[in-house]
């Protein structure tokens, strides 16, 4: 490195442009990883499940919850903790029992704003199977609503325990914390990927629940399959682009943490930044 900057490969105005962007460094990554012909395919397939199995249920189940909550204020985790905080652990096992991660993605999200108690984040990891309950209740139902059920009361109990022997704020980041955390305010980057998603998210939602329910698409054509990983490769790496250009990753928190919210308030972008995020 400093033989290079020596003789001028590394100039300053490069090294601020590296500083400023290192987000950039995980969809370049990606690039060469599907350049390199021994990677393309797993690569393709990885990047695939993720967006399909993950990124779109992320997304959906954020949009719905934030639209609920505009509506219904009274299924806000800090307004049920207020009314009852054993009620507030119930709804986030809930939320955990749901097929798919956007139910613990959204606690865990609300805990550290500090709109959740710690012992629903222990609630919703314990009562959640995530994207093996759509496998388990397309083979299994009867057993699939049962494990459900199981980890619903179990998840319940396990957060009011928790709630009981710890405080509600607990490793939770400090107000001071807080307060010295960089904001970011990454609105028209964002934007962009807002027709896209719009364009997208229902054919992304039926291919990902026929996903869960372990269809073959080859039966629908010989390309079929391999067109729908495509399609979930690009949409993936769309993302995790979008996501990079959002700041410029000069900092820790830039670089591994969501983004804030942007101003004025948005439930679209917010839905974005942090399915992009995840």
């Amino acid at each position: 490195m400093i033989l290079l900057s020596q003789i001028g490969f590394i100039t300053p105005a490069s090294k601020r442009f590296v500083s400023q962007n290192k987000r950039l460094l995980l969809p370049l990554f990606l690039l060469v990883c599907l350049a390199v012909p021994s990677l393309r395919e797993i690569t393709i397939t990885a990047l695939s499940d993720a967006f399909f199995q993950v990124s779109v249920f992320v997304a959906a189940t954020l949009l719905i919850y934030y639209y609920a909550i505009e509506h219904l204020p009274q299924l806000e985790l800090s307004y049920l903790s207020a009314k009852s905080p054993v009620l507030e652990i119930f709804f986030a096992a809930v939320l955990g029992a749901l097929p798919g991660c956007g139910g613990a993605i959204i606690v865990v999200t609300q805990f550290t704003k500090g709109q959740a108690s710690f012992g629903a984040i222990v609630a919703v990891l314990t009562a959640t199977m995530g994207d093996a309950a759509f496998l388990l209740l397309a083979t299994r139902p009867t057993e699939g609503l049962t494990i459900m059920a199981i980890g619903l009361v179990v998840g319940t109990l396990c957060g009011v325990i928790v709630n009981a022997l710890h405080a509600k704020d607990f490793l939770r980041p400090t107000k001071q914390e807080q307060k010295h955390q960089v904001k970011v305010l990454p609105t028209s980057i964002i934007k962009i990927s807002k027709p896209v998603w719009m364009f997208a998210i229902i054919p992304s939602l039926i291919i990902a629940f026929l996903i869960a329910f372990n269809v073959d698409f080859d039966q629908f054509g010989k390309y079929t399959g391999t067109s729908i990983s495509i399609f979930g490769a690009a949409m993936a790496l769309f993302t995790v682009t979008i996501w990079a250009y959002s700041s410029k990753g000069e900092s820790y928190k830039e670089v591994t943490s969501e983004d804030d919210e942007c101003n004025p308030p948005s439930k679209i972008i917010k839905v974005l930044q942090d399915t992009h995020f995840v």
